[in-house]
């Protein structure tokens, strides 16, 4: 049984992501937490008010209660302006839940893409998840963010090039649906990047490319074989 991490820049990234591997990893047996590290109303209160903070992490709440999830992590550091923040601080919270929780696998968010908070995130997740002491992370990946990672600049150094595919069963799939339609404030119609059909043609075309109905798509960061 692996202890897992989905790391969220954002609520609903993890959905987006991971929602299906999610589904499919605990019904595997294997434990998953969402930590989902901003909150918005620190930046601009005014904008981002308490109410709608409170609105999408209960969504948050709901998706993963759907799947199963073991407990949705909140961290407090700033949204949008997080390349501003000291990135130490960001590490430090990453760091303390894979200690209390005794993480071995992470998925974060892609490097490459073009929101800068997704950057910051997965520099402190493999800062946090450095093999040194007497416990650490075997098996890290990326994943790829919709109406993030496909707009990203058109440079080969940050491309998203996936070499790690989990199948997706017709069930999981289903639920990944279910979970991201639990954050109303965020689907979108098609042709919007953040409807249930674009996310529906994504995991068709992901599981085409390996003969499978469904997928969801990957980069290996590192694995080690213990």
């Amino acid at each position: 049984m692996n202890n897992i991490l989905i790391l969220a820049p954002h609520a609903d990234d993890e959905i987006l992501g991971c929602g299906g591997t999610i589904a499919k990893k605990i019904k595997e047996g294997h434990q998953v937490w969402v930590g989902v590290l901003t909150n918005a109303n620190i930046t601009d209160p005014a904008k981002y008010t308490i109410e709608k903070l409170q609105n999408i992490r209960a969504e948050a709440q709901s998706a993963a209660n759907l799947l199963g999830v073991k407990e949705v992590l909140f961290g407090e550091v700033p949204a949008i302006t997080l390349d501003q923040y000291p990135a130490y601080k960001v590490t430090e919270v990453i760091s303390n839940w894979i200690s209390k929780f005794q993480i071995d696998t992470i998925y974060l968010p892609h490097r490459g893409d073009i929101h800068n908070d997704h950057k910051v995130i997965f520099d402190a997740g493999l800062v946090a998840s450095r093999p040194v002491g007497k416990y650490f992370v075997h098996s890290i990946f990326a994943y790829e963010t919709l109406s993030e990672t496909e707009w990203a600049h058109p440079f080969s150094n940050d491309a998203f090039i996936p070499n790690y595919f989990e199948v997706l069963s017709l069930e999981d799939f289903k639920l990944k649906l279910d979970a991201m339609s639990c954050y109303k404030s965020q689907v979108r119609q098609f042709p919007n990047s953040r409807s249930l059909e674009t996310i529906e043609s994504l995991a068709k075309y992901r599981g085409s490319t390996v003969s499978a109905e469904r997928a969801e798509a990957f980069m290996i960061i590192r694995t080690i074989n213990k």
